[in-house]
């Protein structure tokens, strides 16, 4: 007979069942011990077990045990007394509770098992086995050993085979099928019975020798063992599954952690030498030496030309690697990758525009420096060649105005030393222009935080007060040559003459000679030829100039003639200036500073070309960054085809783009001439170094964020398994509902995209989904969120509760695991991750070294905190 509904009556009469115990004793015997078997293989999980089973289950206790074990729900509380009515009510529970699962008992009430009435209780536990054990298996328990013999009945299982062949079925690696012999059948169920509790945990509830010796073998004990095959293959399929699916969720979390790992070692590396970078662009501490100043230089544009392109690049890739791994993250339904504090792309990127404002000007202002310096250089030099010429002609002045010659001179001495005063006083006066330009230059250079400062300030100090002690020693010599005046006769007044004359002449001179010896600077054809002509207009003074020296030399010839007609000595000195006939007569115009400013003329041209050469580059290049750029962003905008054939247009651009590096490093040399050869300014064109660098930067770095759009695009379409037209169908859906064609849609635009798809939105509901594609609250859904959102929608992933589920039948249902169950089950690497990684369980049933994984699996999915 066949078993295959528990909804049955129990259908065995009692004549027959009477009649079965007194015909064949053994029947009993093979009920008693089979199903007292069965009961121990679940009560053990309980920690108890019956030795007799008419007898443990006379006060309900047990029997309520058992069936809370095999059905896993909860019975009402038993009564603990020890009274008769006591054992009665637990045992109506009991058999209630198998009432409200739909089995009909018949004949079987509580005071029979009370009373430990043994054709009762088997009948009981035979109900019960029916409908929690046997319920629906017996057509499929016949189909597992379908191909290895035909069995249709008891009878078929008293050889043995059967037994073997189902074992066999699903587990070949325990019997040898094809070796087995038909005419042993008691060594065939022994093999079986004993395979089967040793590597199965099925206990022996058979008795080979009474199966093969009964003509006809109890078919509830054969039903009630096969049934426990069926439940143990159904479990270890179960447990092959679960742990299948526990190892795909473990290989995609391993996967991410090391692409977080190689994220955060590059966030780290990047962040690092930003931070060392910063402070050495922030630090505008000037160098006191043009050779220094133009080291600086030239270590900026290392860093520019060899230092931070490899930056851009590392930075460039660390945002790709994080939106790859975002992409990965909401295909295998995990949480977002949040990086250390620190290290998220916003703080990359803030940290890099701190750079890049550090950066910013910092060309300018070594630029401005090193003009800085060559202006502050040379007014030190033309204060040196001021302070030197007049510190010579001041030296030994305050002794000479000291002398008290006038003592014991006569009158004509006398006159003479006052006529040679005055001409000092004149001198004196002429030299008051000098002194102050000197004072000015001192105060420039103050200003310009000249590094030797003080130096200059002490020198010019010195000349200061030196200069207010002559005038007060000139005026004290004056005072006593006009005392004495009085005594004296008038001296020659030709050599007065020649003298007052000559020395305003000389400084006049020595202030030509100084302008023609002058330094200096310009930065344009046109400064240099405005100096030509300057030059040119000072020549043209010196006619005038010469007339003055000859009528200098007049005098001194008048004084020779007179000197002659009254018999004076030809070689007279004249007393009040130093200046010699023979010097006037002897001087010669320098004329160097016409070769010096045709050499300036020289370099201007060369720097004009330059200029113009620099410009040419620059007015091609501009404009073909911008157009590459325009290309690639309409490219990205209105894309058409397939995304490989988008990746292979972009990849041409990019090409395209890396084989035009060539023009970027020949530009960069023509503009490190320019800076070597100070060139500040250009006028025939609007693009600068730093305008070019940013551009070609800027070009470098969408061609390939595009390319990683696109990758992304790639990778979410095949791991969600969307089709090339449902990604076509996405991209003209946002393109259309993208009015401003700002590459995201707006709130409301996106809210009449979901409608247009037939979306019923509430509220609630609208918030929930924009909080899925716009977690930031910026107001704009992308296409790349988009693409996400409509994925999830079309696709299933596997979630925390059913990873939670797997492992709860690896565990055998208990609500922990251990570790010797992980590592039976799963290979040796995921085990280890997860032991490594699921805390101990909590809970009180728990035992000694019991994992969560409960808790493990909701932290894979972002669901709790580990």
């Amino acid at each position: 007979m066949e078993y295959n509904g528990y909804e049955q009556e129990y259908m065995l009469q009692e004549d027959e069942w009477d009649r079965d115990l007194l015909l064949d004793p053994a029947w009993e015997k093979q009920q008693r011990k089979t199903f007292t078997a069965w009961c121990n293989s679940h009560l053990r999980k309980a920690g108890t077990q019956i030795d007799n089973i008419e007898e443990d289950f006379r006060n309900g206790l047990k029997l309520m045990l058992l069936l809370e074990v095999i059905s896993g729900e909860r019975l009402p509380k038993p009564d603990r007394g020890k009274m008769r009515f006591h054992k009665i009510a637990n045992v109506n529970k009991a058999l209630e509770y198998i009432t409200s699962k739909g089995v009909k008992l018949v004949s079987i009430g509580a005071e029979e098992i009370v009373d430990g009435n043994v054709k009762m209780t088997l009948g009981m536990i035979w109900t019960i086995i029916l409908r929690f054990a046997i319920q629906d298996i017996s057509v499929e328990g016949k189909e597992r050993i379908s191909g290895y013999l035909d069995v249709g009945h008891c009878e078929g299982w008293k050889d043995g085979l059967a037994f073997c062949a189902l074992i066999h079925r699903h587990r070949p690696d325990l019997i040898d099928y094809s070796k087995l012999n038909k005419d042993d059948p008691l060594g065939n169920l022994n093999l079986a019975l004993e395979i089967a509790e040793k590597h199965l945990d099925i206990p022996k509830m058979l008795d080979p020798e009474d199966i093969v010796n009964t003509p006809k073998p109890d078919e509830r004990a054969i039903m009630t063992y096969v049934s426990c095959f069926y439940h143990a293959f159904a479990g270890a399929e179960q447990a092959e599954t679960a742990a299948n699916r526990i190892c795909k969720v473990l290989g995609v979390n391993q996967e991410n952690e090391k692409l977080m790992e190689d994220y955060e070692k590059l966030a780290s590396e990047l962040l690092e030498w930003i931070c060392r970078t910063t402070p050495w662009l922030e630090n505008r501490t000037p160098e006191t030496t043009m050779a220094a100043m133009r080291k600086k230089l030239e270590d900026y544009r290392d860093y520019r030309r060899m230092h931070k392109p490899p930056k851009v690049q590392e930075k460039c890739q660390l945002e790709i690697s994080f939106n790859t791994l975002q992409t990965k993250l909401r295909i295998s339904n995990r949480p977002a990758f949040m990086p250390s504090e620190g290290k998220m792309v916003s703080d990359i990127t803030g940290a890099w525009q701190g750079l890049e404002q550090a950066e910013k000007g910092y060309e300018e202002w070594l630029l401005t420096e090193i003009r800085r310096l060559e202006r502050v250089e040379h007014l030190a030099e033309k204060f040196r060649q001021k302070a030197s010429t007049h510190e010579a002609w001041a030296k030994g002045k305050d002794e000479l105005l000291m002398l008290k010659d006038y003592e014991a001179a006569s009158l004509a001495e006398v006159r003479a030393l006052l006529r040679k005063h005055e001409a000092f006083e004149s001198d004196l006066a002429a030299h008051q222009d000098r002194v102050e330009q000197i004072a000015a230059i001192a105060q420039e250079l103050n200003e310009l935080d000249y590094h030797a400062s003080a130096a200059i300030n002490e020198r010019c100090q010195r000349i200061c007060d030196q200069w207010d002690q002559l005038g007060t020693l000139t005026q004290k010599r004056r005072e006593a040559l006009e005392r004495t005046e009085k005594l004296l006769e008038t001296i020659d007044q030709l050599f007065l003459e020649f003298g007052k004359r000559s020395a305003p002449f000389n400084n006049w001179m020595e202030g030509a000679m100084e302008d023609l010896q002058d330094m200096f600077i310009v930065h344009s054809v046109e400064e240099i030829q405005n100096l030509i002509s300057a030059h040119e207009q000072f020549k043209a003074t010196l006619p005038e100039a010469d007339n003055e020296r000859q009528a200098i030399l007049s005098i001194y010839n008048e004084v020779q003639k007179i000197a002659q007609s009254y018999g004076i000595s030809p070689n007279l000195t004249n007393i009040y200036c130093t200046i010699t006939p023979a010097f006037l007569k002897n001087i010669k115009w320098m004329e160097c500073l016409c070769d010096a400013l045709q050499e300036e003329l020289t370099r201007q041209q060369v720097n004009e070309r330059l200029r113009r050469q620099f410009a040419a580059q620059a007015n091609l290049i501009g404009p073909w960054i911008q157009t590459r750029m325009e290309e690639i962003l309409h490219s990205s905008a209105d894309a058409g085809g397939t995304l490989e054939d988008q990746m292979n247009q972009l990849k041409q651009y990019e090409s395209m783009i890396i084989n035009y590096k060539p023009n970027i490093d020949k530009m960069e040399g023509d503009h490190q001439l320019i800076q070597e050869s100070l060139v500040f300014d250009n006028k025939h064109t609007n693009y600068t170094m730093e305008h070019i660098r940013v551009g070609w930067e800027l070009l470098l770095t969408t061609v390939a964020r595009t390319i990683n759009e696109i990758e992304t695009q790639i990778l979410t379409r095949d791991a969600k398994g969307i089709s090339q037209q449902q990604l076509n169908d996405f991209r003209s859906s946002f393109s259309h509902f993208d009015r401003k064609k700002k590459g995201g849609m707006e709130t409301d635009d996106f809210r009449a995209c979901l409608i247009s798809m037939g979306y019923d939105l509430g509220e609630a509901e609208f918030a929930r989904i924009m909080s899925l594609v716009d977690p930031n609250g910026v107001g704009l859904v992308t296409f790349q969120s988009f693409v996400d959102f409509m994925t999830r929608e079309t696709t299933e992933t596997d979630t925390a509760e059913q990873v939670v589920a797997s492992f709860r039948i690896l565990a055998g249902d208990k609500p922990y695991i251990l570790i010797e169950e992980l590592r039976r089950e799963l290979p040796p690497e995921q085990a280890e991750y997860c032991i490594s990684r699921m805390p101990l369980y909590p809970g009180p049933d728990g035992v000694p070294g019991a994992l969560d994984y409960s808790a493990f699996s909701s932290a894979l999915y972002g669901e709790s905190d580990l």
